[in-house]
């Protein structure tokens, strides 16, 4: 039995006049309607209004009523709607990792625009390419580039990084350019540390083959930007995602390599 449907019937028939325009107004059956009307009635202990087949009249018990009914509702309408936009504003503290040079690069803006947007929420923001357990270290949710091992966390895809090999031109005058992953084993790597060293020396061939590259390893780092310097230097060859070392592409700081092999995306 619902109280509140109840009294919406019964203003609704008062400020209609009948229970069939009542009953449109609520989109349910006259029956409907009666039925309310009547277990209303039947609870107060009393009748609210006389009917006829030509009219409806409020008995002095209806009168006093009505007011009380709309303020009622009123109220549980007023109610309903600050709890609604108490919800759809967000609120409260949200703590957030991200790696760092994808942070810097790619989630600032769109961070900012979100603080903008919702000024009520406190971020606490830590940008860091070291590997966190969630739960023990009190994060609310973490952008994260590679495969989600098995896990009970919820994710979801915000998109694909694409890898590339490269090395400055410098670096390759004075050793050479390898043509396939194998001759790797004669250069210089630079490793990324947060991941092992087959997925980062991972290629597939022409023909969809799986096959690991093997460089002697220089310089390891938990920072892509840090090995793209590195890189940029002369240092060695790196292998990473394209946010990180397009841009030098781009710029001809750096030379991608081993193009007809592809690098497994995530």
């Amino acid at each position: 039995m619902d109280r509140f449907a109840d009294l919406e019937a019964f203003t609704a028939v008062v400020e209609s006049g009948t229970f069939s325009a009542a009953g449109e107004r609520l989109g349910i059956a006259k029956s409907v309607v009666s039925r309310r009307i009547s277990q209303l009635e039947s609870r107060l202990g009393g009748r609210l209004m006389n009917r006829t087949t030509r009219r409806l009249a409020l008995t002095d018990a209806g009168k006093n009523f009505y007011p009380r009914a709309t303020q009622i509702l009123a109220d549980l309408d007023d109610a309903e709607q600050s709890v609604m936009q108490e919800t759809a504003e967000l609120r409260g503290s949200l703590k957030l990792a991200a790696p760092l040079s994808f942070g810097l690069l790619h989630l600032s803006s769109a961070i900012n625009d979100f603080l903008n947007e919702h000024p009520s929420i406190e971020l606490n923001l830590d940008l860091n390419d070291r590997n966190i357990n969630l739960v023990e270290d009190g994060f609310d949710m973490a952008v994260r580039i590679g495969e989600l091992k098995d896990s009970t966390l919820v994710a979801r895809r915000l998109g694909t990084a694409q890898y590339v090999t490269c090395a400055s031109p410098a670096y390759l005058q004075q050793f050479g350019e390898p043509v396939q992953p194998d001759d790797l084993r004669q250069h210089v790597g630079l490793q990324y540390s947060n991941v092992t060293y087959k997925q980062q020396w991972c290629y597939v061939t022409p023909e969809g083959k799986t096959i690991f590259g093997q460089p002697q390893i220089r310089i390891r780092s938990n920072n892509g930007d840090a090995l793209a310097a590195a890189a940029m230097a002369g240092l060695g060859i790196t292998a990473g995602p394209t946010f990180i070392l397009g841009s030098h592409i781009k710029e001809k700081k750096l030379v991608a390599l081993l193009k007809e092999y592809q690098r497994p995306a995530t």
